[in-house]
């Protein structure tokens, strides 16, 4: 089993970018996805969710209305897309899956 993030980077606030998790070894499209970060100082936060039907999602509140959970059961491939970037954003983002684990990690970083 492999869960893999791409994506992170460095954007300057107010911008934007999408993450993508490969995931491979299980029956992709028969697991709720979740997105996770976790920042310097700060414990592994909860970001988002969406279900095996794609139009159950559900997003913590400090990213809903900013960032987007999606999935893709044919390429086996979990999204995140972040507009708006703020520099409070800035984390290592993980997926997750609790069947199957972590992700080993995408860095965001949102900086001037």
């Amino acid at each position: 089993v492999q869960l893999v993030e791409s994506g992170g980077g460095l954007v300057q606030p107010g911008g934007s970018l999408r993450l993508s998790c490969a995931a491979s070894g299980f029956t992709f499209s028969s697991y709720a996805m979740s997105w996770y970060r976790q920042g310097l100082r700060t414990t592994r936060e909860w970001v988002a969710t969406i279900g095996i039907t794609e139009g159950h999602a559900n997003y913590a509140e400090s990213v809903k209305g900013r960032f987007t959970i999606s999935r893709d059961d044919v390429k086996n491939t979990v999204y995140l897309q972040m507009n708006s970037l703020k520099p409070d954003d800035t984390a290592v983002y993980y997926c997750h899956t609790p069947r199957f684990g972590w992700g080993q990690g995408t860095q965001v970083t949102v900086s001037p």
